[in-house]
């Protein structure tokens, strides 16, 4: 689960995780600008010390501007992962990001599931991330990831 395209390093860290073992991934992508209001990211945004960041919240494109940039991200994300030599799927989520993530790990009868995201302090403080709240209704283990760098 992501909310925005996968970087190079992220792109290697995923696919060497488990060594030389072979993994399928199944991308489920919600854009940034539908999950968390503008004054939580401004907060994470300050407690990382990026005071522009927090400054420029406001302009993250939200509704169909936001699918848009999200269609984008999941498509390099899936060629970055398939380039490395992984199988890759995935789509977009509108709403019901866990929902979509139970019923996925469901369908492909997943054993892991990937959580990468930018740190989220006030929700992860809180136990509000996806991972945290993943971990109470998928079944399977949830590994949280951070970023390596901003795509």
């Amino acid at each position: 689960m992501i909310e925005k395209a996968l970087t190079s390093a992220d792109v290697e860290f995923v696919t060497t995780l488990h060594g030389d073992e072979r993994a399928s991934f199944h991308v489920l992508l919600q854009p940034r600008g539908n999950q968390a209001d503008r004054l939580l990211r401004a907060i994470d945004d300050l407690a990382l010390g990026e005071l522009d960041e927090a400054a420029r919240e406001g302009e993250t494109p939200e509704g169909e501007l936001a699918l848009d940039a999200g269609e984008r991200a999941l498509e390099v994300s899936l060629q970055a992962l398939r380039a490395a030599g992984s199988s890759a799927e995935g789509r977009l989520i509108e709403d019901h990001p866990l929902d979509a993530l139970k019923s996925l790990v469901e369908e492909v009868s997943a054993d892991e599931v990937l959580v990468l995201t930018d740190p989220h302090y006030v929700e992860e403080f809180f136990h509000r991330d996806w991972a945290s709240r993943a971990r109470h209704k998928v079944g399977v283990p949830v590994l949280k990831l951070f970023s390596h760098a901003r795509a």
